[in-house]
């Protein structure tokens, strides 16, 4: 049975920056990833990563802008720490081989981005998760000795001991179908979020809120799940992100009359104004019937204002997905963009080590709610949130495990999720194929829980997600062997996914107020008398989505400088 100091599910941003930081603190570390680390949905990160490294620039100015944007949901002694320790971890990365674009005067480039005061988003052209991602895999190879990585390997459950620590997890090696237990001193989540709940979304296959489903069903509080942000810019076709840095460059938002429509919502920051608050823009526009294309369910985004030449050179990558998924070339033309969803505010309620209620149990990056980001996160803070709280979550794990022996770690345990994958293939073809509950969930979760809320559709989305879950007890596969069973592995994440939705659901249902991404049309203004607080959900105790279904409880904001304000861009 292999045993480390520290475990950590996860191997984008998040998972390689605190394997990193525990591996150069002398734990023993290990990575458990479901693909391989450098296609974890990291490496589509494109825009940038947020930082006050210019000399009229000051962190200070970074925080507020990261509260104002969060509309005063986020905590500041979080958002504090984020945005102090930001220059440094870019500095750090520059330093170890990320290539970041530079000016005329050889100095770190930085762009514009939205909700932010000033330029402060370094980047690489628009591939910068990818260029960070490669860089810290290629440092955890200097460290291969002490780092042992599990690639293609997918956790099923966590494992606690008798006083309820983690202590390790039961995992399937997808290449062979074996089943083994990991145990570990600490376990860090570094999964990501759970894009797949919607469809369409810009998030890849593999984002199916794994983690947060595992820490919710072991008892770990979610928080913030409600708030589920809506890109303003993802293709039309198949929701397909276009970055945030097309309009840091200079892209403007027309709809059908050609008019420049930001000017009505955000005057002052226009399509540079938060991501909810351009988002709501389009979709009012959509509905009041100013939308472009055959169903008028698009906008159009105009990246001819951007000079060729810039457009070729910073964000080429956007340049490629507009020729090859809309047959369009957007430095001559406009393309249609439609809001879309894109991040999970919410997850694994955490501290600011990313330790959870559970002890021996950590979160960082999208899994996590260290609640840096509150009601809407601002672009390029996701980067860095990945990397300041995976490199804290790693040395907090680290220094931990040096004052403590390894728990012991039930072998039963395997038997259990064992008997439950026998149970998923021997399922008989009377009920439905996990593809078509997953359609379902993601289509009544993007008409009912998008940009626009109300208690009706909520209320419906509600009833749904609970008939799936019924259904997803008995969804049948086809693939009934043992190597690269993705069939079976669907059917397990279709279970996590629907745990996430019920989340979801229920936080919005509960929020009788418009704050952030959570727009109640029926409750249209931000009430922060009553509010102005995290929604918790943790595990009935009857189980799971049981009768009694999730518990909801609430924490307070953490306000250190910024007292709450009406939000104006």
């Amino acid at each position: 049975m292999p045993a480390h100091d520290v475990l950590i599910i996860g191997a984008g941003l998040a998972g390689q920056r605190a394997a990193l930081a525990a591996a150069q603190a002398g734990a023993s570390v290990a990575i458990v990833s479901k693909v391989h680390p450098v296609r974890s949905h990291s490496v589509a990160a494109a825009g940038g990563i947020n930082a006050a490294i210019s000399v009229d620039d000051d962190w200070h100015s970074h925080a507020y802008d990261t509260v104002k944007g969060s509309d005063f949901l986020g905590d500041q002694d979080a958002i504090e720490i984020m945005c102090s320790e930001a220059p440094h971890e870019v500095m750090h990365l520059e330093h170890i081989g990320v290539t970041f674009h530079r000016n005329d005067k050889g100095e770190l480039d930085l762009r514009a981005f939205g909700g932010a005061s000033m330029k402060r988003t370094a980047y690489v052209a628009d591939i910068t998760g990818q260029a960070i991602l490669h860089v810290l895999y290629e440092q955890l190879m200097k460290h291969h000795e002490q780092v042992e990585r599990y690639e293609e390997w997918f956790v099923t459950s966590l494992l606690q001991d008798d006083s309820g620590r983690c202590c390790g997890v039961i995992a399937r090696d997808v290449r062979s179908g074996r089943m083994e237990v990991l145990k570990a001193k600490n376990v860090i989540l570094a999964c990501g979020g759970a894009g797949q709940v919607y469809s369409p979304t810009t998030n890849a296959l593999i984002v199916t809120g794994d983690g947060i489903a595992q820490a919710y069903r072991i008892g770990a509080p979610l928080m913030d799940m409600e708030m589920v942000q809506y890109h303003p810019t993802t293709l039309v076709e198949n929701g397909i992100l276009i970055t945030e840095g097309a309009r840091g460059e200079g892209a403007t938002l027309l709809n059908s009359d050609g008019e420049r429509f930001m000017e009505k919502y955000a005057p002052n920051k226009m399509e540079l104004a938060s991501r909810d608050v351009v988002s709501r823009a389009e979709q009012t526009e959509i509905l009041e019937g100013r939308g472009v294309g055959p169903q008028k369910a698009g906008i159009y985004l105009d990246i001819t204002k951007v000079p060729r030449k810039r457009t070729l050179e910073a964000l080429r990558e956007i340049v490629n997905i507009g020729k090859d998924f809309a047959g369009v070339d957007i430095t001559r033309e406009p393309i249609m963009i439609r809001p879309g969803a894109h991040y999970i505010m919410g997850g694994v309620k955490t501290d600011v080590n990313g330790a959870t209620s559970v002890e021996g149990l950590y979160a960082a990056g999208e899994v996590a709610c260290v609640s840096v980001h509150g009601g809407n996160r601002l672009g390029a803070n996701s980067l860095l949130d990945t990397l300041i709280f995976g490199r804290r979550a790693g040395e907090h794990a680290a220094a931990r495990a040096t004052s403590m022996a390894l728990p012991s770690a039930s072998e039963a345990r395997l038997g259990d999720d064992v008997a439950m994958i026998d149970a998923i293939l021997a399922r008989p073809r009377t009920g439905r194929r996990v593809s078509e509950i997953k359609g379902e969930l993601g289509e009544t979760m993007n008409k009912h829980v998008a940009v626009y809320r109300d208690e009706q559709g909520l209320q419906s989305a509600h009833e749904v997600v609970r008939r799936l879950k019924e259904e997803a007890k008995s969804a049948y596969v086809d693939d009934h062997g043992a190597v690269f069973n993705q069939d079976v592995l669907g059917a397990i994440e279709l279970g996590y996914m629907l745990d996430c939705a019920e989340a979801i659901v229920v936080g919005a249902i509960e929020r009788k107020e418009s704050r952030g991404a959570q727009f109640r049309t029926d409750y249209p203004e931000r009430n922060d008398e009553q509010w102005l607080k995290h929604i918790d959900i943790t595990a009935g105790a009857d189980g799971v989505g049981g009768v009694g279904g999730p518990r909801i409880t609430y924490s307070p904001v953490t306000i250190t400088q910024w007292q709450p304000e009406e939000r104006k861009y």
